[in-house]
């Protein structure tokens, strides 16, 4: 019955129709694109201070064993 996600969201919209009303779902459609915004800004944060972390590793020289 439920085997597709169209058919899941469907079944979402329509409970948040139910749940907040119509005048609410453009306030939080703009919310959820908002966090998805910072949510990506601080994975691509992440990312470049992970990359930077890998060629300072590998731009310096292991020292001679002992």
């Amino acid at each position: 019955m439920f085997d597709s996600i169209d058919d899941w969201l469907i079944i979402a919209v329509v409970a948040g129709i139910l749940f907040y009303g119509s005048t609410k779902i453009p306030q939080l459609a703009h919310s959820l694109g908002r966090a998805m915004g910072e949510f990506k800004k601080g994975r691509a944060e992440v990312e470049r201070e992970i990359k930077a972390e890998q060629a300072s590793a590998a731009a310096v020289p292991a020292a001679p064993p002992h």
